[in-house]
């Protein structure tokens, strides 16, 4: 199964970046063609029955399967930046973060609206990022039409935030 696969891949890395934390990395993952293909693949089945007409990667781990995912589901890629990344035209949204604020940009032509935009990052943790892309996409004209993501903490509650979004939200491997 692919969620046993994932886990089995993962590396705990802890106290990174900062005492207490363990973090998920996937790194390990892109070193084994077969799993990112199956993953792929996963996210590809979980959607078959979704209208998805472009697929917006968060920056940067979101754009490691979300563009190979869009290329697999003939749909164009749109990268959802930091600030300051975009050469073109940008709409910005500003969100909060546990001490601060950060702000991430869309190309102002990255879809038409009424276009319905699947959001992909690799981990779902606040869902902080990924709430802001929704509002984002949402402002520029967009629908939601869903989210995935390699990996969910779920003791971060993350998916609670993201469901009144859309009831369409795939987590490959649960921790």
């Amino acid at each position: 199964m692919i969620e046993q696969a994932i886990k089995g891949a993962i590396r705990d890395i802890p106290d990174f970046p900062k005492p207490g934390i363990i973090f998920k990395d996937i790194t390990p993952i892109l070193k084994d063609p077969e799993l990112c293909e199956g993953i792929v693949d996963a996210f590809v089945e979980g959607l078959k029955d979704t209208r998805i007409d472009a697929i917006a990667g968060v920056e940067s781990r979101g754009f490691l399967f979300g563009l190979t995912l869009a290329t697999k589901l003939g749909v164009p890629f749109v990268p959802v930046r930091k600030a300051g990344k975009l050469p073109h035209t940008v709409k910005q949204k500003v969100y909060e973060l546990e001490y601060g604020t950060a702000t991430i940009e869309l190309h102002t032509d990255a879809f038409k609206p009424g276009d319905h935009i699947l959001i992909h990052d690799d981990l779902l943790a606040t869902g902080g990022t990924v709430s802001a892309a929704s509002e984002l996409i949402q402002e520029m004209g967009g629908k939601v039409a869903g989210f995935t993501f390699v990996v969910g903490l779920g003791f971060l509650n993350g998916l609670e935030k993201i469901e009144p979004i859309s009831d369409k939200v795939i987590v490959l491997a649960n921790y």
